[in-house]
């Protein structure tokens, strides 16, 4: 099977902003953000998908449980290298967006596993093992910073995965510049924010090959050790 350990890494950046108590979201950004290895990442994972499926049978028409149950899903798929978690982690995003299309989170999260799986496997292994596409995942992109233009995350992220696609790309240069003037409302965001910057510098300083061993570092999972 090839490698499809950060097939999805990107969508963990949906989990935005922490609920007052612990829960899904918050359990998959400590997954994506804090764990130090991939063990320590699976039991986070494994934690955060049973609380959203238990949520779920209570009711489910919980849209935030849905978006948590799917994230989940696609982390364990990365996890894993299991390209049926990953294809069911599709689904469950498509049928999100379906009900949810303006819905900014969701639309990084597609964004985020198409990508990614470009990233690491490249176009045409990441097509023909689980269906990814640039030109879809770039589209959902587009959507989620246009949806997403009060957050500081939407263009972060942006910057991020065109930088580690290709730091040529003059949309990375833009992303991260809208992103360092934009609003920060999380803890999140400014954190994002502040990637964002770390990149426009080294962009703006001709680095363009540092810049990509910056953004993938800087994306979620980036550090993760084995």
């Amino acid at each position: 099977m090839p490698r499809l350990r950060s097939l999805v890494s990107a969508v963990c950046l949906v989990a935005l902003a922490a609920p007052a108590l612990a829960g899904p979201r918050e359990t998959l950004m400590n997954a994506a953000f804090s764990a130090s290895s991939v063990p320590e990442a699976k039991q986070e994972v494994a934690s955060a998908l049973s609380a959203a499926t238990a949520e779920l049978a209570q009711d489910p028409n919980d849209s935030e449980a849905q978006l948590q149950q799917a994230l989940a899903i696609g982390y364990r798929a990365k996890l894993t290298r299991n390209s049926g978690d990953a294809k069911r982690a599709r689904q469950l995003f498509n049928a999100f967006l379906a009900a949810h299309p303006r819905d900014p989170e969701a639309q990084l999260a597609l964004a985020g596993w198409n990508l990614d799986a470009i990233a690491d496997l490249g176009p045409l292994l990441a097509k023909m093992v689980i269906g990814a596409s640039k030109r879809d995942g770039l589209a959902a992109l587009d959507r989620a910073v246009a949806l997403g233009q009060n957050r500081a995350l939407f263009a972060a992220y942006g910057a991020l995965i065109r930088a580690r696609l290709d730091p040529n790309d003059p949309v990375a240069l833009r992303l991260a510049q809208q992103a360092v003037a934009a609003p920060t409302p999380t803890a999140l965001d400014r954190m994002m924010q502040q990637r964002a910057a770390s990149l426009l510098q080294s962009l703006r300083n001709g680095d363009k090959a540092g810049a990509a061993t910056l953004a993938k570092r800087m994306l979620p999972f980036g550090t993760l050790n084995a």
